[in-house]
This record gives C-alpha cells, structure tokens and sequence, in this order.
C-alpha cells in the first residue's frame, strides 16, 4: 500500500501527528534505510510509522550541473516505503529557503510544532539543517527537551563495508544489477512514462516501449534482462536496451527501450516500472539492421533462459556475461 502523501509540514492533520518518523533522503531504500525504518517501528510500534525526507534530494539543489543520479524518484521511493509498511511519507520541499533553516528551526518546528512527530530514527551519520549543522548529537538533545524519542541505527555493513546509495550506484554503472539487488533487498527499477518512439523496432519485429531516464542514474549501457510492472499491476518479462542506439541512430541522450515478450497491448502514456535483472552485453554498434536482428534475437533468448531460472525476480549472485570491471 502506498503511503499517503504530505509535501506542507505546517498543515499537518491530526489524523497524521504523533508518528514515529524515520529521517532520511531514503534514495533507493536500500537494507541500510530499511533498517531505520524498522527501528521507529520498533521503538514505538502503537504509533504510526511514517518517513520524512525531502525532495527533491539536496545534492539536486546544491549541485544543479551534476549529472542525474538518483536510484529512485518520488513515486518509486513511495512504493518501496510503502512495502515496509509506512503509512504517513512527509516529502518536504526542499527549496533554498528551506535549506536556510537552522538545526534548531527544523527540530522545533518542522519535527515537534509542524508534524508532531512523538519519536525519530535515523542513521548515524544523520546531517541537517542550514549547511548540514545538526547532527545526531543536537538531534538527540533537542528532541529530548521536546519529549520526542530517538533511536540511532548504526549501518547495515557486509565484507565490502556499510551499504550505501553511493556503492549502488556504483555497482549499476559498472554493470552488475544483481549485486545491487542483494544491497536493495529488491531489484533496481527506472519508473516513467512511455513515450512515442521512432517506431523502428517494430520493422525489425522487436517493437519497444521507450522510457526516458529523465532524472534517474544512468546505468551501464547496453542490454539487460527484465521485468515490467505495467499500470494494470501485471509483471511481464523482457529485454531492454540502454543507451544511444549507435546502429540505427545515436542521439545524444540515453534512454531505455524495453521489449515485452509476448506482450501486445498499447502502453504510450502509460507508467511503467522496469527492473533489470540481469547485465547481458554492452552496448555496441552492428554492420547493419539485420546484424543487429540477430543479435537482439539472441539477447531475447538469453533473457528468457536467465528469467526462465527457479529464482527469477529474487536478488541474485551470479553474474553471468557480466562486465568485471572491479
């Protein structure tokens, strides 16, 4: 279930005060966040389980030339909040004026006068407030003189170290979705909405959903296996291509462009979910059309051989065709 939406602090129901709030930016909601979440159950579990972050995410604000970097954008972070069972999600503006908020100002009015939160969880490395002044030693003392609880969740670590958004990242850049699904505890999806294309995989008997990346990380190039989540709650399987198409037209912006296998229906303007499963090759450019049938054939039936596997769709260890580039 998804939770339900609040963007203005200041006008907070009262069906919505006294939560036990999980803090965060919660990109990707990956293990390390899930165990915040967990733990403002955990420490006040007769009161509603809600999560505050932000968006759109600081470095957004601050760093505006990055290049897109987010694992989740709002909709995605909803839905995957929502399957750890919060039911309130306080998405605050994160605009400049905001940002100039003193740490003082966000506990006394945003977290205790604004949505009445009765306890907080966050990570250790928690940083707020106007130049990232607050940490969870203020937060502590703060919420304690308000009689508002905290809880410190230390992070989720395995042999490589802490699980972060940034070693995620990572890993998808590098071609290695599986290994990213273990540190998420789900398969790393791109949500958007299906635009028209140039039509010319349907000559070529593989017609394509395409998905703008938009603001989303930009993964690996190249071809994957996957599934679809479509908006009518069906999961249909298939094989994606990212990148620029250097056979038929390199352009100069990466998109997704997804082939559903046996899957016929009209998807234009619609909101799919597409979760890459496996990294099957890296992207190339081909002599000619037919070439690239041939391969697209293959690619299609690796994928189906790879989703076809008794634990398709769970987090996976193997790599196979991967690229090693530790």
């Amino acid at each position: 279930m998804t939770p339900e939406l609040f963007r203005d602090w200041r006008a907070t129901p009262e069906r919505a005060r006294g939560a036990s709030v999980a803090l965060g930016n919660f990109d990707g909601v990956h293990r390390g966040h899930a165990s915040v979440v967990r733990a403002a159950h955990a420490a006040r579990p007769d009161a509603p389980l809600a999560v505050l972050s932000f968006e759109p995410h600081p470095r957004e604000l601050f760093r505006p030339d990055d290049p897109p970097f987010r694992l989740t954008l709002s909709a995605e972070r909803a839905a995957a909040l929502g399957r750890l069972g919060v039911r309130l999600l306080f998405e605050i503006p994160f605009d400049r004026g905001f940002s100039e908020l003193s740490a003082e100002t966000f506990v006394a009015e945003v977290l205790h006068r604004g949505i009445g939160a009765r306890h907080l969880a966050c990570g250790a490395d928690f940083a707020f407030g106007h130049r990232r002044g607050g940490d969870v030693a203020l937060l502590g003392a703060r919420a304690e003189a308000l009689g508002i609880g905290l809880s410190v969740v230390p992070p989720v670590s395995d042999a490589r170290g802490p699980i972060t958004s940034s070693r995620i990242r990572r890993l998808l850049q590098d071609g290695y979705p599986e290994r990213a699904s273990l540190e998420l505890g789900r398969s790393w999806s791109i949500r958007g909405v299906v635009t028209p294309g140039d039509r010319r995989g349907r000559t070529i008997g593989f017609p394509t959903a395409n998905v703008p990346l938009g603001r989303h990380l930009e993964p690996a190039r190249g071809v994957y296996a996957v599934t679809a989540r479509l908006p009518d709650g069906s999961t249909v399987k298939g094989v994606a291509n990212i990148g620029r198409r250097p056979t038929v037209a390199e352009g100069t912006e990466s998109r997704l462009e997804v082939h559903l296998f046996d899957f016929s229906g009209d998807l234009y303007g619609a909101e799919i979910s597409v979760a890459l499963r496996h990294f099957l090759r890296e992207e190339r450019k081909f002599s000619g059309v037919e070439a690239l049938r041939g391969q697209i054939t293959a690619d299609a039936a690796e994928a189906r051989r790879l989703l076809a596997a008794p634990q398709a769709g769970e987090p996976h260890s193997a790599l196979p065709n991967a690229r090693r580039s530790e």
